[in-house]
């Protein structure tokens, strides 16, 4: 039985942030100082797995961890594995996540044993200091061998790189060049208005329209429909053989597709990244044994999904445009 929302879509995917809590703290994601949620707060990883079983019954066919910083999150291998009968079932077609990279040196292995194909890992430069200043606590060196020990592992990678005007606009044609030499595809976002950092968001947004043009002076770029079910749109680089895709909320906002919704670790069900519109499904899920009124309360969420979102970023508007941070969504 599938999930169909108010606008024909079909909701088939979702992406679950196991832990608002990372091992980072990127400066256009979190301040510095974060406060992060009381642990009574958050789903188990029994309930976590109930939530994406009783998902994965009503349709869902990619499931997507995510945090914070998924891998951060204790015994999250165990959820891991218990999420990887769906695949052995039939019912799941994909089981993936995305990562900093930071511990995936550690967990590669266990991930492609589960039947994980591909992740995404989260990469925005591969200068050393500028890594260092724009995690404030990240290593650029224990990024790199996770990604090899995920290659050697066998599993597939796709970096992801948020443009940010004035830090890494240059960086981008070497960092297109490493990602194909190595098989790797790249996908560039703009940064979004979420949360309250401690920067100005107006001086770090990129139009991606602006950077393709830069693009497009070294590299012949051509659209293909290529896609992976979530909203980036992917060109050739015929000059590396590889793709590169590009994920734009705010100069192109990909709504009319949008077959997501977003469950926290606190068990809220959002329906859209750039909306405020949500549901609860923590009390539900702990009100029974059954999975009734849970059940039931995906089915009037989804039924409410919003049209899109409503993203902007000028001067005139600072502000973000939804005030929970990236991470606890899950991007």
């Amino acid at each position: 039985m599938d999930m169909i929302d108010p606008f024909g879509r079909t909701v088939s995917y979702l992406r679950v942030s196991v832990t608002d809590r990372c091992d980072f703290r990127c400066t256009y994601c979190m301040a510095e100082d974060m406060t992060f949620l009381p642990k009574r707060d958050l789903l188990s990883l029994e309930e976590l797995d109930r939530v994406c079983t009783v998902f994965v019954e009503k349709g869902v066919k990619k499931l997507r961890l995510t945090g914070g910083e998924p891998l951060v999150r204790k015994n999250v291998m165990h959820l891991v594995r218990q999420l990887s009968r769906h695949l052995k079932s039939g019912a799941l077609e994909e089981l993936t996540l995305t990562t900093n990279g930071s511990q995936l040196q550690r967990f590669a292995g266990e991930l492609a044993d589960a039947g994980v194909k591909r992740i995404n890992v989260s990469l925005d430069t591969l200068d050393a200091e500028k890594f260092h200043a724009v995690t404030r606590w990240g290593n650029l060196d224990k990024v790199l061998q996770g990604i090899d020990a995920a290659q050697a592992a066998g599993l597939k990678i796709k970096i992801n790189a948020v443009a940010l005007k004035g830090f890494n606009d240059g960086e981008i044609p070497g960092m297109l060049r490493w990602a194909h030499a190595r098989g790797m595809d790249l996908t560039l976002i703009e940064t979004m208005p979420m949360g309250e950092i401690d920067e100005d968001r107006t001086d770090q947004y990129l139009p991606l329209s602006l950077l393709r043009a830069d693009l497009e002076r070294e590299f012949t770029l051509s659209d293909i429909p290529f896609r992976t079910g979530g909203p980036a749109r992917y060109v050739d680089v015929k000059e590396t053989g590889g793709r590169l895709g590009f994920i734009t909320p705010m100069t192109h906002n990909f709504c009319e597709s949008c077959n997501r919704v977003r469950l926290t670790c606190t068990g809220t069900l959002y329906m859209c990244l750039g909306q405020e519109d949500a549901a609860d499904l923590r009390a539900p899920l702990r009100a029974s044994e059954a999975n009734d009124a849970l059940s039931a309360a995906i089915d009037e969420a989804i039924g409410r999904k919003p049209k899109g979102h409503d993203f902007v970023i000028d001067r005139r508007t600072s502000r973000p445009a939804v005030s929970r941070h990236m991470s606890v969504t899950g991007g």
